[in-house]
């Protein structure tokens, strides 16, 4: 069944009569025993990388610090040091202290770290860390694919399988589906997409933000020159060697199935977009999906679902312009003509009462969408029309855009926020300063929400509802995007924690990601990855997410197992427990794009860089001041985009103003970020801006400069 991860859709009414294929097989009854014990110390069960954070959280009723001991494979002790205590930890329940060793940058595999005499299960310290989870995370999509054979030599022969929903008896299939009754009295094609989650059902507005991640993980490495990772040729995807990138061959497969549930013209809604489509019931566990024999069904269209094809579309006309102009020239015009029609049909919501046979994926608030909408087609169109949707929208200056609960699939507008934070557009110099501050703000709570808890997570204690480990991953790419516009290394060891929490630093000491970690999550809620119900059939794939800790303990395994725990600790790794262990592509989405996130480094493991020289000139000097022209020089071969320059003043100045930058100090350290306007640095050029400051004697000139956090020749 499909993932719920909105704050104001939690409680989607479920029963048990949609367990119904398991209960016969008596999957759902018949409860594991409870997981073995785990380790005191909690750790990144994959490892960390050598320039990055290094923390691990210690469950002991202890008050004093303690030691720890950082082992290699050798069992030779290579660094210690003492914890810090924190005390009660609110969403875990448990009392903990923090271990730090992240001064440690030696490399190997097989650490393992000690304190109090319990050892944490053994990790690796490396700069290829994520390597695989890159390509594990995205594989995601293509396993999930409709429509098409899941190819053995892509994916293992575990995995292969026929082609789900073609039409192939047993299958009804997707190429010529009737609507429900009363809602249109046609047929559509609608094969192809990815199915949404556990089950077979296919939905635009999970689609939809899914599609987004995908392409903007794309689009975000392009601006930090490290697409190549992303490229083709890149991934376990069929297109592989067509010239286009494998990332955006794998939204593509999405895209044309949003583009596929848009209304033909000459139909009543014409270019409006059919909800959803799935089963007539729901369908039992396990199912292959070729052997799926039940009816399909279109959905009425709604407002929410054509908002996601305009966005997703428009996004698509953007990125896909240099590798395929015709296919992004069709996405241009799909999105303009679902525009068009959401502002002809502004209030058709999808009822929450929808929910036979699939999620209902009920959303009456779509002015978030309608932003959302309006800065993709701005962005990639640079038209008015776009442009006044833009900033007469009430999200366009409201802080919510951005919350402690993070977005999801109901909550779009810091989509929006994001792209126009990012993408060079003609907005005013203020609307993108206030943009671009708002994310840097988001962040900033994250970081400080995180700082707040033993186990670092980016999330409230209240935030533990259905999909929880996504919103941390959604609230991880904020964090991401505030350290691509500041430079700031604050915001990557953000997400760098936010990994270690997903795998395996967490109040149950477990990896929610198949195939991580010593103890990972292996029982997803799926309807043909289901070992635990019949042993012919796999477990997940590797890389695949599960939903996470749910408080509200909405299903039965959930509630007979689970009962009076902690917020962080409500979760079991068991087919059965749908609302904690799902796993779905708006889930996996950010997984695959922090992974990519995490998984870029120059050749010595480091973050990447920009390749720069500064040229720093007093233009006039008096006995108590001073101007200067500081200039900077992209001599790298990609663009930089959102640049903060840093220099330490040798001789006590102070900055006093500053004109063609932004420009603050702290004791002597100096961080300018650049202006609205020169906010970009293609290669070979240059951006030069102004200071003027007081002094006390002399005024020695900085000799070190740093661009966005790599130093300058």
């Amino acid at each position: 069944m499909p993932a719920c991860t909105s704050l104001r859709l939690l409680n989607r009414p479920l029963t048990a009569a949609l367990l119904t294929g398991s209960l016969l097989l008596g999957g759902f009854l018949a409860f594991p025993a409870a997981a073995a014990g785990t380790t005191a110390v909690r750790v990144n069960q994959v490892g960390y990388l050598p320039d990055g954070p290094k923390q691990a959280t210690v469950v002991t009723t202890a008050a004093q610090s303690l030691t720890w001991q950082l082992s290699n494979a050798s069992g030779t002790v290579v660094a210690s040091g003492s914890t810090v205590p924190r005390g009660a930890d609110t969403p875990s329940g448990q009392s903990v202290q923090v271990a730090d060793f992240s001064s440690y940058q030696g490399t190997g595999s097989g650490y393992v770290l000690t304190v109090d005499g319990s050892s944490s299960d053994p990790f690796d310290i490396r700069a290829d860390l994520y390597d695989g989870l890159r390509s594990d995370a995205m594989a995601f999509f293509y396993h999930q694919r409709s429509g098409i054979a899941i190819d053995a030599s892509l994916v293992g022969s575990a995995y292969a399988r026929p082609a789900g929903h073609l039409g192939v008896s047993p299958n009804m299939g997707d190429t010529s589906v009737p609507c429900q009754s009363g809602v249109c009295d046609y047929t559509q094609d609608v094969r192809g997409g990815w199915y949404d989650a556990g089950d077979q059902g296919k939905y635009v507005v999970n689609g939809g933000i899914s599609t987004w991640l995908v392409v903007n993980s794309f689009e975000r490495a392009a601006r930090a020159g490290t697409d190549a990772a992303l490229g083709d040729s890149t991934l376990r995807v069929p297109e592989r060697g067509n010239g286009v990138p494998d990332v955006l061959d794998e939204a593509r497969w999405e895209l044309e199935f949003l583009m596929r549930m848009q209304v033909p013209e000459g139909k009543p809604y014409a270019g409006m977009a059919f909800h959803k489509i799935h089963d007539a019931a729901w369908t039992g566990i396990p199912t292959r999906p070729d052997q799926d024999a039940q009816p399909r069904e279109l959905h009425r269209p709604s407002t929410a679902a054509t908002l996601n094809l305009a966005a997703t579309a428009a996004q698509c006309a953007r990125v896909f312009r240099p590798y395929d102009s015709a296919f992004a020239d069709r996405c241009l015009t799909a999105a303009r003509r679902a525009w068009t029609a959401a502002q002809a049909n502004p209030a058709m919501y999808a009822p929450d009462s929808d929910s036979t046979g699939g999620g209902a994926y009920g959303d009456s608030q779509v002015t978030d969408e309608f932003y959302w909408a309006a800065a993709e087609l701005y962005a990639t169109t640079g038209e008015s029309t776009y442009r006044d949707a833009v900033t007469s929208s009430p999200w366009h200056t409201s802080a919510s855009a951005f919350t402690p609960y993070g977005f999801g699939w109901a909550e779009t507008a810091a989509l929006g926020r994001l792209t126009l934070a990012t993408v060079p557009n003609g907005l005013p110099a203020s609307d993108l300063a206030r943009i671009r501050s708002s994310v840097v703000s988001a962040a900033d709570g994250y970081l400080s929400t995180m700082a707040g808890q033993g186990y670092a997570v980016p999330i409230p204690s209240d935030g533990y509802f259905w999909g929880s480990n996504s919103e941390a991953a959604d609230n991880a790419v904020v964090m991401a995007v505030a350290g691509e516009l500041t430079g700031a290394a604050r915001y990557r060891a953000g997400v760098l924690e936010t990994m270690d929490y997903l795998l395996g630093r967490n109040a149950i000491g477990q990896s929610y990601v198949t195939g991580y970690g010593e103890k990972s999550s292996h029982n997803q809620h799926h309807r043909f990855w289901a070992h635990q119900l019949d042993s012919s059939l796999p477990n997940p794939p590797a890389g695949a997410l599960a939903g996470g800790p749910d408080s509200a303990l909405q299903d039965p395994v959930a509630q007979e197992k689970l009962a009076g725990c902690a917020p962080a600790a409500c979760y079991i790794d068991d087919i059965g427990s749908y609302s904690t262990n799902e796993v779905a592509i708006n889930w996996n989405a950010p997984l695959a794009w922090l992974a990519a996130y995490a998984a870029e480094r120059t050749s010595t493991g480091g973050q990447p860089t920009a390749s720069c020289a500064v040229t720093y000139k007093v233009d006039n000097a008096w006995s108590d001041g001073f101007t200067a022209t500081v200039t900077v020089k992209n001599t790298g071969t990609s663009a930089v985009g959102g640049w903060q320059l840093t220099w330490s003043y040798p001789g006590g100045q102070r900055v006093t103003s500053a004109w063609n930058a932004t420009v603050t100090q702290s004791g002597a350290d100096v961080v300018a970020r650049n202006a609205d306007w020169n906010g970009t640095l293609a290669p070979g050029a240059t951006a030069s801006f102004g200071v003027q400051g007081s002094l006390t004697g002399s005024n020695p000139s900085p000799t070190a400069f740093a661009l966005n956090g790599g130093a300058c020749g």
